[in-house]
């Protein structure tokens, strides 16, 4: 514990990283008080039951930030500049232009970022007009007067562009990444929610599962913390070269493979694939047509969050994605080159395709684990629930890896920036 906060104490002391971290703490206040300023004309407690029901709208109020199932002038949250992200991720792949702009240094990111921004805004329209649709279809909106609807649009859209800023400012000015920061308060805000409702209903049984799923979660917190931090670390060595009078090379490196290469994103793919058959059902069991309406019940029960159908579909899900993304983001092809070109090579492999083949070797089988891993956090909550029965305690497998992954980044961070503090003291010395 000591090691995890010394990072944070030492850069208290440093007059600098105190302002970062006060405008960070700032910043997450605005936004706690803006997720709770609700929109006008929606049934809060009819929106809150819809919510417990929905595994998908719940993975949609985490990305927001926690503020959708308030229903708040920030419901979107940051989701659409998240699927707009993905998007010009994807994008990459198709229009090598957008990859050599990915590489032009801090232009480039500069560039990426602008088009993000573009994208988000008619994410948002769309998003906010299916979320309304949605919540009509439920009876928790009833108002039809188009100048009211058109009000909740830009509202929401309003407020995923602030949310947008505000994760900006902090990436900017403050402490570590800003969005992923924004959507780990979000997750940790609802906390104390969830514990003061299984409090609330604990029995004398249920002090022991209460314990139960404490060791549970301690050992999924503590799995999530070494496949986040393990890589397989594969040695390069650089020949020596000689121009003029200078030696260039001779030196040994290592490319670090990750184990969780892909991070979350495939189970956001997975879970949004997964609970599209349940809300089709939903919608065709309200069908006059008897066929129909037999498809929809059948549906519904096959892609049930508790079915055993739905575990096992969602988790080969996650382990398809795993690879697909992985596939994406990691060109061993083009790694190989890079290495061939800066006159590197692997100690008994050969450079440019064999070296290739190798690193393609190396990363099927390291990214089995990670989607074996990834698999199995997506399924975690209804893993925990069959044996604890407690499911007001359950933020998700997604809600864990978020909460995980930002701590870690937020630590190596301030480290990374006392590191840099204490050799510009050195330097003035």
């Amino acid at each position: 514990m000591d090691n995890l906060l010394s990072p944070l104490i030492n850069a208290w002391k440093a007059p600098l990283l105190r302002r970062k971290i006060l405008l960070t703490a700032a910043i997450f206040i605005a936004f706690r008080l803006f997720a709770h300023i609700p929109i006008p004309a929606v049934d809060t407690g009819k929106l809150a039951a819809l919510f417990s029901q929905n595994q998908f709208l719940g993975l949609l109020d985490i990305f927001s930030g926690g503020t959708l199932v308030n229903f708040s002038v920030m419901a979107l949250g940051l989701n659409p500049y998240i699927n707009a992200s993905i998007i010009l991720q994807l994008l990459t792949i198709v229009f090598p232009k957008l990859e050599e702009l990915q590489k032009e240094g801090e232009y480039g990111r500069e560039k990426i970022n602008q088009y993000t921004r573009f994208i988000t805004v008619p994410l948002a329209v769309v998003q906010s007009i299916g979320m309304i649709a949605l919540l009509r279809n439920q009876n928790i909106i009833s108002t039809l007067n188009p100048l009211a609807i058109l009000s909740m649009v830009l509202t929401m859209t309003a407020g995923t562009l602030l949310a947008m800023w505000f994760g900006e400012l902090i990436t900017e000015y403050g402490i570590g990444n800003g969005i992923s920061l924004l959507i780990f308060a979000g997750i940790v805000g609802r906390l104390p929610v969830s514990f003061g409702q299984a409090a609330t209903t604990v029995t004398a049984e249920g002090v022991t599962n209460m314990i139960v799923f404490a060791v549970l979660a301690f050992f999924v917190i503590a799995a999530t913390v070494f496949v986040n931090e393990a890589v397989r670390r594969i040695t390069v060595h650089y020949a020596r070269r000689i121009r003029g009078n200078k030696v260039y090379g001779g030196n040994t490196s290592y490319l670090p493979l990750r184990v969780n290469q892909a991070g979350v994103i495939p189970i956001i793919f997975a879970v949004s694939l997964v609970l599209l058959p349940s809300l089709v059902g939903g919608f065709l069991q309200q069908l006059p047509n008897p066929v129909l309406a037999n498809l929809g019940r059948f549906l519904a029960n096959a892609f049930n969050p508790n079915a055993l159908s739905y575990n096992v579909i969602y988790f080969l899900l996650v382990l398809g994605f795993t690879y697909f993304y992985t596939a994406i983001t990691f060109n061993p092809k083009k790694i190989a080159e890079e290495i061939q070109k800066y006159g590197g090579f692997i100690p008994g492999i050969r450079p440019g395709a064999a070296t290739a083949s190798y690193l393609n070797y190396i990363l099927t089988r390291i990214t089995l684990a990670g989607a074996l891993f990834l698999g199995t956090i997506a399924i975690m909550p209804s893993i925990a629930r069959q044996i604890t029965g407690i499911s007001t305690l359950l933020v998700g497998g997604t809600g864990v890896l978020i909460v995980v992954s930002v701590v870690l980044e937020t630590v190596k961070s301030l480290e990374a920036q006392l590191v840099m503090r204490n050799y510009e003291g050195f330097l003035k010395e």
